[in-house]
């Protein structure tokens, strides 16, 4: 039985609809409003100063938190709803957002790992995800997957030079990476972790809780979700088989080419 059977028709069916949904800003950003009343994940509002979204399980935590710690005050983001129509209202209401991107491999094998869904229904999620995006790309700023998590500053300086902002820069330092993966690591056992991540808790807020959320017993367990593991690789390796399968060709293609489409169109113009 192929793992996309052995997922309930139902199952799939919801989350096809829950595919669409996330692409109509009226609809979806209503709706998460009242699923999501605070503090994370953060629905785009009056209040928001910077989006920074994109597809599951491409470093949308880690630019979270890298990009909190580094302002001298807490800033007012919008973040983890992994939906379009954040990023589109963001877009039309003159946000300044940040799009992140990662290849379809890295990103669909990942959440495959986490979310009980079939191989082909996140391929075309994934491709469905950036397509409705790609008339709004002048809009963005794109982050993809292997500068957010190895020079985060120079995302935020893009950010800066493309919206006129001011954003604090996040020093690349193995320091500060170290700090970052110790809260994503944390970041279940506390609202004053999601307050930060949303800007309406300031750092040292957050680090005077560290020591009783060290101390919490069900943080094992849960710690390893946000940041890489040895553990996780082996399993994503583990269904390469699948990720290959000649029937997953035309999904696998539309997936990478519109990759490739918001890679390049990100990509500063040839001198």
């Amino acid at each position: 039985m192929s793992a996309a059977a052995a997922i309930s028709p139902v199952r799939r069916a919801r989350h096809r609809v829950r595919t669409l949904v996330f692409e109509r800003p009226g609809v979806y950003l209503s709706f998460a409003r009242r699923k999501y009343p605070g503090p994370s994940p953060a629905v785009i509002g009056p209040e928001t100063d910077l989006v920074i979204d994109g597809y599951f399980r491409s470093a949308n935590t880690f630019a979270v938190y890298a990009f909190q710690l580094s302002q001298e005050r807490p800033v007012r983001l919008a973040h983890h709803l992994h939906a379009p129509a954040q990023l589109i209202m963001a877009a039309r209401s003159g946000i300044p957002a940040l799009l992140l991107l990662r290849e379809p491999r890295g990103a669909i094998l990942s959440e495959l790992l986490y979310d009980d869904v079939a191989l082909p229904d996140a391929l075309v999620a994934y491709a469905r995800f950036y397509t409705c995006l790609l008339p709004y790309l002048d809009s963005f700023v794109v982050g993809e997957f292997a500068q957010v998590t190895g020079d985060f500053g120079a995302v935020i300086a893009r950010l800066n030079a493309r919206f006129g902002t001011s954003f604090c820069e996040f020093r690349h330092s193995e320091e500060n990476a170290r700090e970052c993966l110790a809260l994503m690591r944390l970041r279940a056992g506390s609202g004053v972790h999601h307050g930060f991540e949303s800007g309406v808790i300031t750092r040292d807020e957050l680090r005077r809780e560290l020591p009783a959320l060290e101390r919490n017993p069900k943080l094992p367990e849960l710690s390893e979700a946000w940041v890489p593991s040895q553990q996780r690789s082996r399993a994503k390796a583990a269904l390469t088989e699948q990720w290959l399968s000649p029937r997953l060709a035309r999904l696998r293609d539309r997936a990478q080419c519109v990759y490739e489409q918001v890679r390049k169109a990100s990509m500063p113009p040839s001198s």
